[in-house]
């Protein structure tokens, strides 16, 4: 085997005598991966019918009741889909990812819907996914024994996302059967628009149904019935006015970075940037105006990793400004609130104090989500990773991914082990490093 590899891969060269000799610092890319090799030293006509995935065709075409070898090329085509990917979509699920209409997560999901919809082209009538993964598993655990370890999850996924997808795909199939049986030219636009958007069938199935009917997808139509929809959208939505924001950002862009101190000081004094009164830039505010201020310093922690803004009070000489919320804009801190006495101007040196109750209240919800995430690790699934979250002075959302719905079992063991460890009393200790030290502690 090594001198046929060595043969193939030319890591050899003969000299001018003819003698073969080895070639040095070369890294030829000649394309003969695995299955290629296999194909050859097993001496079959193509990757498929390998024992890298041939079993799993085996496994499909009994599941169907019909003889691979018997079929026609188009039978045997649907078997080959369904056993490559069946094999990709175990090993995708086996590394976290879960079916969603974004990213890998789309990908996943399309493969899914491919091999069901394979299925029923050769007759299998019931679900059938949870037999290919086992059988995936069971021809790939040696080499990757992480699928025996994710068996379940893999198997639960394999379950929910095939329910889920029969359902759309009998809806679907029936219209696009109306469509057909009036024999067009083509699949309009906004039969295809219809179809994604009001019965959640996919325009790639579409196209793919139609190809099978020597039929194309009018694919321009369909985009400008998305855009139409968009702007149907855009038009109901409530307008808001972008003054504020203008203003803002226009402020933000000329100004320097704000020194953050929040992290050691909850109280500090600092001088006054730049000002925004009632939405418009200005050079002083009086009582009762609503104001964004920049300072050069401050203790006031801007929104950003989803938690809210520090809430607190502004005081200068005979100067109180109610701090709402605080904001970031390109590392400007901008601290929105309301003069409730006296007059603030640029220039003016204040005095910032953070609500030190609210901070404590955010600082406990923040560590309560990475506590929540490594419960949910322990109790649901290792696989499971933050997709965003909300750290208010009143609560906490965790947002995560997870195919399926959490158990009131889970969550009373979830909340269990959260209590037992906030009760534990850990000592917290807080420091500043690079982010790429901070990955690695």
């Amino acid at each position: 085997f090594i001198e046929f590899y060595n043969l193939v891969f030319m890591q050899y060269n003969r000299d001018a005598e003819g003698n073969l000799t080895p070639l040095e610092n070369r890294n030829i890319d000649t394309g003969m991966g695995l299955e290629r090799m296999a194909q050859i030293l097993q001496k079959v006509p193509n990757n498929y019918e390998t024992d890298l995935i041939y079993p799993l065709i085996e496994t499909a075409a009994g599941l169907a009741g019909v003889d691979y070898r018997q079929l026609d090329a188009k039978g045997q085509t649907s078997l080959k889909v369904i056993g490559d990917h069946s094999r990709a979509v175990t090993q995708l699920i086996c590394d976290g990812v879960t079916a969603s209409n974004l990213g890998r997560g789309y990908i996943l999901r399309r493969l899914l819907r491919r091999v069901v919809r394979h299925g029923r082209l050769l007759g299998i009538d019931k679900p059938f996914l949870t037999a290919m993964g086992e059988a995936s598993i069971a021809l790939m655990q040696s080499a990757y024994p992480q699928l025996l370890e994710r068996k379940e999850v893999i198997l639960s996924e394999l379950k929910r996302e095939e329910a889920r997808f029969l359902e759309t795909l009998e809806r679907g199939e029936k219209l696009l059967a109306d469509v057909l049986a009036a024999k067009p030219k083509q699949i309009s636009g906004e039969q295809a628009f219809e179809l994604y958007d009001t019965y959640g069938f996919p325009l790639e199935l579409t196209q793919e149904i139609a190809e099978e009917h020597g039929l194309a997808v009018d694919l321009d139509g369909f985009e400008q019935a998305m855009e139409a929809q968009r702007q149907r959208a855009k038009a109901a939505a409530v307008s808001i006015d972008l003054t504020l924001q203008d203003a803002i950002d226009q402020m933000a862009a000329d100004l320097e970075a704000t020194s953050f101190r929040g992290y050691e000081l909850l109280d500090h004094s600092s001088s006054v940037q730049a000002l925004v009164v009632n939405g418009e830039p200005a050079e002083r505010a009086e009582a009762g105006d609503s104001v964004q201020l920049v300072l050069d310093t401050t203790p006031f922690y801007g929104e950003g990793g989803g938690q809210v803004g520090d809430r607190g009070v502004l005081s200068g000489d005979g100067l109180i400004v109610v701090i709402e919320a605080v904001s970031r804009n390109r590392s400007v801190f901008v601290h929105s609130g309301r003069v409730e006495r006296g007059s603030v101007s640029v220039g003016d040196v204040v005095h910032g104090q953070v609500d030190r109750t609210c901070r404590r209240r955010a600082q406990a919800n923040h560590t309560a989500t990475h506590l929540l995430q490594s419960a949910l690790k322990q109790v649901v699934d290792p696989g499971i990773g933050q997709a965003g979250s909300l750290v208010d002075f009143d609560r906490l959302r965790f947002d995560f991914h997870c195919p399926r719905a959490i158990t009131a079992a889970e969550l009373e063991q979830i909340e269990t082990l959260i209590n037992g460890w906030i009760a534990e009393a850990h000592s917290l200790e807080v420091q500043e490093m690079a982010i790429e030290k901070a990955k690695a502690a």
